[in-house]
């Protein structure tokens, strides 16, 4: 049974986020030995005005996220997506996306700019599958580029 989905803008401290963030620390390390990008960035910079981070909410939990930040003064960075594993094939992570370049455009962006790592096939479907560009040599083994940059222009940003 699928439930409605809410979107909860908050930042990366929220004890709400705790579980989906801790999940993809998980993931991190699993695939690459550590999680270390995970705080990279002091959670300020995923917060309005020039950043956001939020969860969509299904019956009041977390099943995906994703934040964005200011890479430059035309270009929002996408950051921290995810779908909970208990959560995924449903389209959730597009739909964070769309949420996400939004509100990127409503706040004057341009431009996304994002990098997956090359273990993560999943994430590189779903960027190409949602309009962005490859930053890098599709043809060639992932794992000899290292981080998969991509970009995508928005439609309407706000002047």
């Amino acid at each position: 049974m699928t439930f409605a989905l809410s979107v909860h803008r908050t930042t990366t401290t929220d004890a709400l986020a705790r579980p989906l963030l801790d999940e993809l620390a998980h993931e991190y390390t699993t695939r690459y030995g550590s999680a270390h990008d995970l705080n990279r960035y002091p959670a300020e910079e995923f917060a309005p005005p020039h950043g956001a981070f939020l969860l969509l909410l299904e019956q009041g939990r977390p099943v995906a996220g994703g934040a964005y930040r200011r890479y430059d003064d035309h270009t929002a960075e996408l950051k921290r997506i995810w779908t909970h594993s208990a959560h995924r094939r449903r389209g959730l992570a597009r739909r964070v996306l769309t949420v996400l370049e939004r509100e990127a455009a409503a706040c004057g962006y341009s431009r996304v700019f994002l990098t997956t790592g090359p273990r993560q096939p999943e994430a590189r479907g779903l960027y190409l599958a949602s309009g962005y560009r490859p930053l890098f040599d599709v043809t060639a083994e992932p794992e000899s580029i290292g981080p998969l940059p991509f970009e995508k222009f928005l439609e309407n940003p706000k002047p």
